[in-house]
This record gives C-alpha cells, structure tokens and sequence, in this order.
C-alpha cells in the first residue's frame, strides 16, 4: 500500500511552484502551478534514471496507476526497460490500419474459426480468451502485414512480464498458427513468428500432480469415501478413479448419455465426439461398481441434465475447480494430487499390473499419433471393446483392494 489515497490526490491543490507527492517505490504525483496533475515512475535501468509518464488525473485513477507502477516493476525484473515497451507497443498502434480488412484480428479470428471446431469447447475457448486479453488489444487492428518481430515480441514479453511465461509461449505457438494460415491464404509471404524462435525464456516443466504408489491410491480413495463436503463432488471423486477420464469430460457428463438403468441393455457410456479432445465419441464401459455409484447419484441429481451440476445452476455442469478444492481439503496439494492425476493413476497402474500399453491408450481416448492409421480407423472407440471391459472391472476390483488395506493385490487380468 503507497503513501497516498484518494482524498489527499483529489485534495492537491496548486502552488506558486510545481511539487511533488509521493506514492513510494519511486512513484509521484507531480502538481502543475496551473492546476494539472501528473503521474510519472522514476526507475533506473543499466545505471541510468529513467522517468516514466502514466498520465494525467483524474482520468488516471490512483488504483489504476498503482497497477501500471506493479506492471512496470515486473518488466524491470525481467530486464525490460517499460519506456522502451510503451514506445514498441505505441509503434504498433501507429501501424494499424483501422480501413484494412486484412488485420491481426480478423485473420486471428478467421483461423479459428476454420480450426477451431476441431477442438474440444473448454480448448477452443482458452485459446480466443487468450487472444482477445494479451494479442487484440496490442495488435489487433494492425494489418498483418506491416507488423514486424520486435513488435510482436514487445506483445509477448508484456505477457512475460507478468509472471505467465507459459501463457507467453501459448500466444507464440498461437501467432505462428495465425501467420502461417496467413501465408497460406495470401496475406503475407512468410511467418515472422519464426524469428522469435528462443527470444522468451524456456518456461518451466510442471507436472500436474498424481498418486499412483498403491498404498497411498488406497489411502485416497479411503479418504474420499469419507469426504464430508458436497455429497454431488464426493460422487464425482468416487467415479474419477474408476472411469480415468479428463476431468472436463466427467464434469460436463449428461443423464442422456447413459443406458436406462431399469432395462436390460449393454452397460457402456458414449461420450460424444463434440466434448471429446480428438473430435472422435469415446465408449466408457460402466463396471458393477461405477453402476451402484450412477444408481445412488441418480437419486440425488437425476432429475436434471448434468451428472454433476453446478450448485448455483442446474443448467450448467461444476467448475473445474471443484474437484481440485476437494483434494485441497482432504489435504492434498496440486503438487500431489489433481482431477488429472487419475488419468496417471490408472495409466501407470494397469501398464505394471501387464496390461496392453495400446490398450490402456484405447481407454483414455489418446489420440493416435499416426495420423494414417487413425484416418482407417473411423470405429476407434469400438476397438477391443470387450478386452477394455474387461479390464474396466478388474481394475475396479483391484481399486476395492487397496481402499480395503491391500498394498498390492494378486492382480488377475481376466480374459
């Protein structure tokens, strides 16, 4: 918290001389004899002061200055002069050409939406808010081609300078999509983005947290059963073991897309190929005890269209936090324990209890990296769909033993 507030910045009166009212951090408010108030950060760079201008107030809030003093101090910390940055970003706003149709914006949004119907919603959706919040604002109106690298990279460094490095590679990867569908559409003669190859930092692998050791899976899956938060998130961390889907894919899951309980009919789930990350619908065999599971939350949320609705709407499924809150209060740390981290479970479990690597693949719905193999396999959510049933309920079986106190299991596949 500065020095200032908003009475005493409103309250700041004309002098016979222009004066200075700090804020901290090398941030003032400087009042002009003829009554003008001015923003401006002192900083120093390569061993020189700087004096950085944020504007005039009231048409620059206190609040609002703080934040752009935060943001000028993160690019200070990674090297990056904030004069300089303002100049780069204001460069590109002059080579916008508001009359052209052929803009960042509009050629951004042209590729996704040619492409962007091949991407599960929830990805689709991160990357057009990831351009409409750190690309458009910055670049939009400029005609693609007139930007230039230094000023796509000022765009990237900004994003950088926050903290989200990883977000930063994200746009990158992003804009070499957007210029190369440009290049071959017409609109420009080559990719800049390929200059930027290593300008950012390398962002740091993370690993989204699992448990796969059997004696600790069994502690979790006893410590679930014994949740006493929401009884619709206890449900949904009851099934995630058994069904090891992703976790958006679980969430969204709709009553009209299981079997009527009450009729003798092939127990398997059909997730339909529109919320499937490969575009392709993907067959779940339902074992006995994800059955009894689907029968008891029936009773609680079967009256509505979501498995697993969300507790303010019906009409729309949980957040994708719910699940990562749960582990958080059960005392599990994303470090250790995610809504993916069941995907890992079962993965790494069934390949060391001798199960089928293909196999296993086939369950998770992992897209196939042979793209020519993939395009004969137009039934691939059927393939071996008896062997997967197989294994979906002794794998079910074995996930009993350990919540019962059995390290390791003499694990028979069956079949």
């Amino acid at each position: 918290m500065g020095k200032l507030n908003d009475k005493a910045v409103a309250g700041a009166k004309p002098g016979e001389k222009d004066y200075k009212l700090s804020d901290g951090d090398g941030l003032h408010l400087l009042v002009r004899t003829n009554g003008s108030k001015l923003w401006r950060l002192k900083y120093r760079i390569a061993g020189k002061e700087k004096l950085l201008s944020f504007g005039q107030y009231p048409l620059i809030s206190l609040k609002n200055v703080r934040e752009r003093t935060l943001e000028a101090r993160r690019l200070l910390s990674n090297g990056i002069d904030p004069m300089e940055q303002k100049k780069a970003i204001k460069a590109a706003s002059e080579i916008a050409q508001t009359t052209k149709t052929e803009t960042v914006e509009v050629i951004g949004r042209e590729w996704f939406e040619k492409f962007g119907s091949e991407w599960v919603d929830s990805h689709g959706s991160k990357v057009i808010r990831r351009m409409e919040r750190d690309l458009f604002p910055w670049l939009g109106k400029a005609e693609i081609r007139t930007v230039t690298p230094s000023a796509l990279l000022s765009v990237l460094r900004r994003v950088e300078a926050r903290g989200a490095l990883d977000t930063a590679h994200r746009l990158h990867q992003n804009c070499g999509q957007i210029w190369r569908y440009a290049v071959a559409t017409g609109r420009v003669e080559r990719d800049i983005t390929s200059d930027l190859k290593g300008a950012l930092p390398p962002a740091k692998e993370t690993h989204l947290g699992a448990i796969t050791d059997p004696v600790e899976v069994g502690a979790l899956l006893r410590n679930i059963e014994n949740y006493k938060g929401s009884e619709v998130v206890r449900f949904l961390l009851q099934l995630s073991p058994l069904l090891f889907l992703r976790p958006g894919e679980i969430r969204s899951a709709k009553w009209s897309e299981f079997p009527d309980f009450d009729e003798e009919v092939d127990e398997i789930w059909t997730i339909p190929a529109s919320r499937m990350k490969a575009k392709r619908p993907h067959v779940v065999p339902l074992c006995k005890q994800v059955m009894a599971i689907l029968g008891d939350l029936k009773e609680l949320t079967g009256d509505g269209e979501y498995l697993f609705p969300s507790p303010r709407s019906k009409t729309r499924p949980l957040s994708d936090t719910a699940v990562l809150a749960a582990l958080q209060r059960m005392g599990y740390d994303k470090g250790q324990m995610t809504a993916h981290g069941f995907r890992a479970m079962a993965s790494t479990n069934l390949e060391q209890l001798g199960y089928d690597v293909r196999l296993i693949e086939l369950q998770l719905a992992h897209a196939d990296q042979d793209k020519v193999r993939a395009a004969y396999k137009r039934e691939t959510h059927l393939l071996r769909l008896d062997e997967r049933k197989k294994m979906m309920q002794a794998w079910a079986d074995y996930l009993d033993g350990l919540r019962n106190g059995a390290a390791v299991l003499p694990f028979k596949k069956m079949g």
